[in-house]
């Protein structure tokens, strides 16, 4: 199945949201330290931790880390900064799904990684800062898995 990467969470909660997601689609959920939480947070266990058992997630020291884990597959890194739409794009279920943390999004190193397949964006309204991270990862998840039928594991 499809594969989220968050590549340094801040916030409890999109992680906990993130968690459950992966949960209902059969997605793995991948994390990159530093995390800005730890797992004992009361809001991560509230978002999704009841659904932590049914959840393939794991933790990587760094993106590099991650995407040795990862293996093989196209990364799709998401930022406002993208010229591709992700409806755009025709996902495999090997694809890695690549979004940053949420005050800041993706660095610039992070985004011209040579992993990096291509940089795409959510559209948005003129003058919107950004979009939820989890909110954002649950809207191309759904638009990879409703492309493949919504085919389970």
């Amino acid at each position: 199945m499809f594969r989220i990467l968050f590549n340094a969470p801040e916030i409890p909660g999109n992680t906990g949201n993130a968690i459950r997601l992966a949960a209902v689609t059969g997605a793995e959920l991948h994390l990159v330290k530093p995390l800005g939480f730890d797992f004992d947070d009361a809001k991560l266990r509230r978002a999704g931790l009841d659904y932590h058992d049914l959840a393939v997630m794991s933790i990587h020291e760094d993106l590099d880390a991650a995407f040795q884990a990862l293996g093989e597959g196209r990364v799709f890194a998401y930022t406002s900064e993208g010229t591709t739409l992700y409806t755009d794009i025709d996902y495999r279920p090997t694809d890695i799904l690549l979004f940053g943390k949420e005050s800041v999004g993706l660095s610039a190193q992070d985004k011209s990684h040579p992993r990096v397949s291509d940089l795409v964006r959510l559209p948005m309204l003129p003058a919107r800062r950004s979009m939820n991270l989890a909110n954002c990862a649950s809207i191309v998840l759904f638009e990879a898995w409703r492309q493949h039928g919504f085919a389970t594991v």
